[in-house]
């Protein structure tokens, strides 16, 4: 079967943060310890190996969690970095469902880290019946 791969932009645009510690940034909505949920769609009931990346800015801790229809992803979710870094995640332990899926971060109350994301991708493949490649034509 032949898959095609696709994908949801989704923006955050918040900052995660305790009041004491709180990021000066005006593009990012102060969102305390749990973003909202933010929508994106998939297309298909069949979605595989499906993953992430997250633009993320000063995260000084591990242990925050992306959340995929109100549950966590397996493993630590967004590594310590200065400054912005783009982070690759497999969504594991949750699924794709087909149509809206939701998704939100939540910061580590355990510390007092404070960061910010940016846009969120998330990616899964999906199949394509009745697809059949072009044979190459030889000029």
């Amino acid at each position: 079967m032949t898959e095609r791969a696709t994908y949801a932009t989704v923006y955050v645009g918040a900052q995660l943060a305790p009041d004491e510690s709180a990021l000066d940034l005006e593009w990012a909505d102060d969102a305390g310890d749990r973003t909202d949920d933010h929508e994106f769609e998939v297309s298909t009931d069949d979605a595989r190996e499906p993953y992430l990346e997250i633009q993320a800015f000063d995260v000084a801790e591990y242990g925050h969690e992306v959340l995929v229809n109100g549950e966590p992803l397996t493993g630590f979710d967004v590594p310590p970095n200065d400054g912005w870094q783009l982070w690759t995640d497999t969504v594991s332990g949750v699924d794709l469902r087909p149509g809206t899926n939701t998704l939100a971060v939540a910061r580590d109350i355990d510390t007092d880290d404070a960061f910010a994301v940016g846009t969120v991708r998330v990616h899964w493949k999906e199949p394509v019946d009745g697809f059949r490649a072009k044979d190459p034509v030889d000029e």
